[in-house]
């Protein structure tokens, strides 16, 4: 059934697919918490967290997805970018278990709700702080000798991998800022909508930042961009992130509620894109490709069977649970 098929294709698709339902899903999330302490004790910080309590640790199912898809399918990947990446991976897992345990303790514990608001915080800004670095340290390359890393431990920190991780604390607070615009009311509604300008302006210029270096990180990378004929479809994407970013700022002062996330959230694919177009197809860039790291077909086969039956319950009960608590909220929780 599956010969003619290539399937180390549809595997890198789905594992990319993934990881950018992780970034859309929990990206706003996170951003919630990276804007916390933007909001008022009280009903403002209780509003806002109720806007994501019935979707929140759902949203996770995709990175698990992602990362157990790299393992079963991409395994020397695996093999390579986990020793290269393990410092900013384990600070990412803790930032995520300080974030869960703060969300569900400061409603179990009142009286100390200030400090877990800033578990909540740390946790947030963490989380997605090393997750920009780890995807600044795999862009920048990564050494590789033989099937193995070969490289330091501090081969992830440069002031790339900074530069990423900050863009991506600017995206996720955008993200944030525009799902409390489509999903509240009042003050917060106000606040919201301010900040949301703010940092739009700020993740275009860090998009701009990252894409203007990135380039010159790898041959492979200038290539993809600017051979001929690439470059007539690659220079589209440039073009597009401006004007998503008109229309962002143009929403935003319309007034208008739904729109300013759905364009951020346009942002992010055009930026996922970007990074395709750069790394494709290799999974360690410039380094291992994806036919180079798969394992056997006769895996990737098993694991496709699982995976076309889980993937769309996920999707499904994903779906049902967004569409049951659409609508404005309260600080109460009501929907």
């Amino acid at each position: 059934m599956f010969e003619n098929v290539d399937l180390t294709v549809v595997w890198a698709l789905i594992i990319a697919f993934a990881v950018f339902a992780y970034i859309v899903m929990d990206g706003f999330d996170l951003g919630i918490g990276i804007l916390f302490p933007a909001f008022r004790p009280g009903p403002e910080r209780d509003t806002a967290m109720n806007s994501v309590a019935p979707v929140w640790d759902g949203n996770e199912t995709w990175l698990v997805l992602g990362g157990g898809g790299l393992f079963a399918v991409f395994p020397l990947a695996y093999a390579i970018i986990m020793p290269a990446l393990y410092a900013p991976i384990i600070a990412m897992l803790l930032g995520l278990v300080f974030r869960g345990v703060a969300f569900e303790f400061r409603w179990r514990d009142p009286r100390h709700r200030a400090l877990w608001d800033i578990a909540f915080t740390g946790g947030s800004v963490v989380a997605t702080l090393a997750q920009g670095i780890a995807l600044g340290a795999l862009l920048q390359g990564i050494k590789v000798q033989g099937r193995a890393y070969a490289g330091g431990w501090w081969d992830w920190l440069s002031p790339f991998s900074v530069l990423v991780g900050i863009g991506l604390v600017c995206g996720y607070a955008l993200l944030g800022a525009t799902w409390l615009v489509m999903r509240t009311e009042g003050p917060l509604h106000d606040r919201a909508r301010a900040l949301s300008l703010r940092l739009g302006v700020a993740t275009v210029l860090a998009i701009a930042a990252v894409s203007a270096v990135t380039p010159f990180l790898e041959g492979k990378y200038w290539q993809n961009w600017f051979a001929m004929p690439n470059v007539l479809l690659t220079t589209q994407v440039p073009l597009l992130v401006g004007i998503a970013a008109f229309f962002l700022h143009r929403t935003l002062k319309g007034g208008r509620d739904r729109w300013p996330f759905l364009i951020s959230l346009g942002l992010f694919l055009l930026s996922f894109v970007g990074l395709g177009i750069s790394i494709f197809p290799d999974v360690v860039p410039g380094r291992v490709t994806i036919w180079q790291a798969a394992s056997p077909h006769s895996s990737q086969v098993f694991i496709l069977v699982g995976a076309s039956v889980l993937i769309p319950i996920i999707l499904t009960y994903t779906g049902y649970a967004y569409w049951v608590f659409r609508g404005k909220v309260d600080a109460d929780g009501y929907h």
